[in-house]
């Protein structure tokens, strides 16, 4: 009797520590995050006027988006200012770097989650990786599909594939975009495109 007491008590005396471990850690993110947005916020004020170097490195009073994405990574402001960074990357020439970022942001809104997607085969595109590229813009055009932004992407993966000599993907990528989206600003080009690249897989 005394035993199965004592492992109860053991028991109960984990679970309590558990608890207020959590309160702990949620506490701690918390005021995590809300650092994080401060910093965030004036970020993002220089990123908006394309003061890009102060909105990645930081004024001396406020820290840039690269710190808060790797010190905050765990908070929502961590989250976004990774898409910030990415942006601000691309901008810059540093595809590399701007991939590395994008590829640690995650979004519950589809259509900020599908322009990362977008971005993402941006920043492989200029650095010659095709294939990768098509990917990305395959998944911005799967995610949340409309008649707004789909076509657009579709033309980014068929352009990656031709550069990636699959001609044959890239007629089919055209071919959705006749297919799905026929009142599209994209139609006329995705039509004429198609052609030419029907024509370079017959002849390969």
């Amino acid at each position: 009797m005394r035993r199965k007491k004592g492992i109860l008590l053991g028991l109960l005396a984990v679970l309590v520590l558990a608890v207020v471990g959590a309160f702990a850690f949620f506490t701690w993110r918390s005021s995590q995050d809300t650092k994080a947005q401060a910093a965030m916020f004036q970020a993002v004020n220089y990123w908006e006027a394309d003061s890009l170097k102060k909105a990645m490195k930081g004024d001396g009073q406020y820290v840039g988006l690269e710190s808060i994405a790797n010190e905050y990574g765990g908070t929502k402001a961590g989250n976004l200012a990774n898409f910030y960074a990415g942006v601000a990357a691309l901008k810059q020439g540093q595809y590399k770097a701007a991939a590395d970022y994008l590829e640690d942001f995650s979004s519950d809104d589809l259509l900020l989650q599908a322009r990362a997607y977008a971005l993402l085969g941006d920043a492989n595109l200029e650095q010659n990786k095709y294939k990768e590229a098509a990917d990305f813009y395959e998944k911005a055009a799967n995610h949340n599909a409309s008649e707004q932004f789909t076509p657009g992407y579709l033309m980014k993966q068929a352009t990656a594939l031709e550069l990636a000599k699959n001609y044959e993907g890239a007629a089919k990528a055209y071919d959705r975009i006749l297919t799905d989206y026929p009142n599209s600003f994209e139609v006329a080009e995705a039509r004429q495109y198609k052609a030419r690249a029907e024509g370079l897989t017959a002849s390969k």
